[in-house]
């Protein structure tokens, strides 16, 4: 069966991992996002109603990491179906643009396209 696989399987916490911008401490994973807001899941719960600075570190096709930088609040968090993780909700103050192309880059990156047709 692995050869009819058209989606190659990644490790997406490597590169979903969300960090605190101001110590470089991980927070958690991103479960979910959108233009929005994201979802985030994490070993601790996360303050409601509180502000983070958060950082993603994304790998570069010249090899370097790249930052995205951006201010969140959280607006829910609860108990994620897995014992010792939280899910919570972040809503974004003003992303920056890279964020916006983040998310383009991942929509694209994950939908079902149908393949060329082959002459």
């Amino acid at each position: 069966m692995p050869a009819k696989r058209r989606i190659e399987r990644h490790q997406l916490p490597y590169y979903l991992k969300v960090f605190n911008r101001i110590t470089d401490k991980p927070m958690g994973y991103i479960g979910n996002v959108s233009m929005d807001g994201l979802m985030l899941i994490s070993q601790l719960p996360m303050l409601v109603g509180g502000r983070f600075e958060m950082r993603l570190k994304i790998p570069g096709q010249d090899g370097q990491l790249h930052f995205i930088d951006f201010c969140a609040t959280c607006q829910w968090c609860r108990e994620d179906v897995n014992p010792g993780h939280f899910d919570s909700g972040f809503s974004l103050v003003a992303p920056p643009g890279e964020y916006a192309d983040l998310i383009d880059a991942l929509r694209f990156y994950f939908s079902f396209r149908p393949l060329a047709a082959s002459a």
